[in-house]
């Protein structure tokens, strides 16, 4: 037996550690075409992929080159900004596998702005454009084999900008970490495709003026979760909430925009800073000008939508869902669903365009090559 002297053991922990980090920064590609999971049944849950992208800077700073990392957790100090004071900002984006095999992102140029005008509000650092399209591609590609085949859902994308340095007194953070991860997914609702039944909360308010509404702080979300269960316990899909001062116009769904319809005029509120500049909702509102609708950005009064015809809710996560009822001071009102409905001709034109269909005269969508 070779007996090792306390140098060499000491030269083999080193280069075993080196080699550690080399694996860590240049991760194992896996080529399997598709991963082995029910493709048939995805939710909208949490599956575990095979990488996410992260990078650094320091307040005031640019943000480092990122890299793609192996999926993990994430190490933070009791005290990180995140943790102690909120400072946080997450997007949601997707990739889909066109119907010639393409794989298609929708827009992430408007949720690297959408990032970088939340990140504004938050007194935090805020990667690129083209660092956050980058890190959106880059996640996507390492985690291809978990892109649903084609009509079995989308990779969910979850860019993420968190204060992660540490401060014990109310202050910017002074380090920030921006992480992208990965999901499959199917529809959000567990109703599937089944038209929603939304429940109006005037007990609880997502948003007030002055306030964060309007960006996609983490803040916004945690709040609604009272509201929003206590809903899926009476066998709602969703609440509704009005706003916080005349406690009489519509503002948002839990996570999600909403629209009503009446005759050949579409409506939704005006995004004044308590609601969310949703990326769907403004792309929805482009198809349905381009279709010959009359759309109105406006106050829109909670009496109004219990007479319109039509009802639908949009947001990345739930695309363009139709809303079969809703249910304000125990009166509930049904509204017009099926495939000759508003909401689906403009399902139908949205989703045509993600998986390369019908033709992007917009010039949303990009392919990763």
């Amino acid at each position: 037996m070779i007996r090792q002297s306390p140098f060499l053991r000491r030269l083999i922990q080193i280069s075993s550690s080196k080699a550690s980090a080399l694996r860590e920064s240049e991760p194992m590609v896996r080529y399997e075409e598709y991963a082995d999971i029910d493709w048939n049944n995805l939710g909208f849950g949490l599956t575990r992929t095979d990488y996410m992208y992260k990078a650094k800077c320091t307040l005031g700073d640019n943000f480092e080159q990122g890299q793609v990392t192996d999926y993990g957790n994430v190490e933070l100090s009791p005290a990180a900004g995140v943790l102690n004071y909120g400072q946080g900002i997450f997007e949601g984006t997707k990739a889909f596998r066109g119907e010639d095999g393409r794989i298609l992102l929708f827009r992430p140029d408007q949720n690297a702005i959408r990032m970088q005008i939340g990140a504004e509000r938050m007194c935090m650092q805020s990667p690129s454009i083209q660092q956050f399209v980058d890190a959106v591609k880059q996640t996507t590609i390492a985690n291809k084999r978990w892109i649903p085949p084609r009509g079995k859902g989308s990779l969910y994308l979850r860019p993420l900008l968190i204060g992660t340095g540490p401060t014990l007194g109310l202050s910017p953070a002074p380090e920030y970490t921006f992480l992208v991860y990965a999901s499959p997914v199917g529809n959000y609702f567990k109703e599937g495709t089944a038209p929603l039944n939304l429940y109006v909360n005037n007990e609880f308010h997502r948003a007030t003026r002055g306030g964060a509404g309007g960006v996609k702080s983490i803040t916004n979300y945690a709040p609604v979760i009272k509201a929003m269960l206590k809903a899926k316990e009476q066998g709602y899909s969703d609440v509704l909430y009005l706003d916080s001062i005349h406690k009489k116009y519509i503002e948002e769904v839990s996570s999600c925009n909403i629209f009503l319809v009446k005759g050949n005029v579409i409506s939704t509120p005006a995004t004044v800073g308590t609601i969310l500049q949703g990326i769907t909702r403004k792309s929805i509102i482009d198809i349905a000008r381009d279709l010959g609708y009359k759309v109105e950005e406006r106050l829109v009064a909670i009496d109004e939508l219990m007479e319109a015809d039509e009802v639908f809710t949009t947001g990345t996560a739930v695309s363009v869902a139709c809303v079969g009822s809703v249910t304000y001071n125990d009166q509930r009102v049904d509204y017009k669903t099926g495939d000759e409905s508003v909401s689906q001709k403009l399902y139908k034109t949205l989703v045509g365009i993600q998986l390369g269909k019908i033709e992007d005269k917009y010039n949303w969508v990009v392919e990763i090559k």
